[in-house]
């Protein structure tokens, strides 16, 4: 089926929406993807666009905007919403977190000690409190629990 609009969420049992975006635009280069997501997160919101998705519009907000969203994706132009652009611009600047440190990050999130954290990750414990110095600044984090819920609030991580 070659559906004239594509509409997408990010959490989806088998893979991501974003890597779902990926499979399809590759088979599909001309694909129109609007995402509708639970939450907004600039992070997970450029990394949707840049996949290939062309509209992206919370689901808290679909019955305002849903059927305007389509037709401006349906004549070729990308659409976001202002607030969601506007995060993305904010941190565009910003240093992306590397994938090491978005595991490290992911399993303080889940509790673990930088011990427990580094036996995981084949990673010394001091090596953990380095990607954890790293980590703070990135996100303008004060500590690990505020890292955490910066990087919930802007889609770096999901629960």
């Amino acid at each position: 089926m070659r559906p004239d609009i594509t509409l997408m969420d990010l959490r989806m049992p088998d893979m991501s929406g974003i890597e779902a975006i990926r499979v399809i635009r590759a088979e599909f280069p001309t694909a129109r993807i609007i995402v509708l997501p639970t939450y907004a997160g600039d992070a997970q919101a450029a990394a949707a666009l840049k996949a290939g998705a062309a509209g992206y519009l919370l689901k808290s907000l679909v019955r305002k905007e849903l059927t305007d969203t389509i037709r401006v994706v349906h004549a070729g132009t990308r659409c976001v919403l202002p607030e969601i652009a506007t995060e993305i611009t904010e941190h565009v600047a910003d240093d992306a977190l590397t994938e090491r440190e978005t595991q490290v990050l992911r399993r303080v999130a889940a509790g673990k000690s930088n011990k427990l954290i580094g036996a995981e990750l084949n990673i010394s414990e001091g090596t953990v409190k380095t990607h954890m110095k790293s980590i703070l600044p990135k996100l303008n984090a004060s500590d690990r629990t505020q890292a955490v819920m910066i990087a919930l609030k802007r889609g770096i991580l999901d629960l």
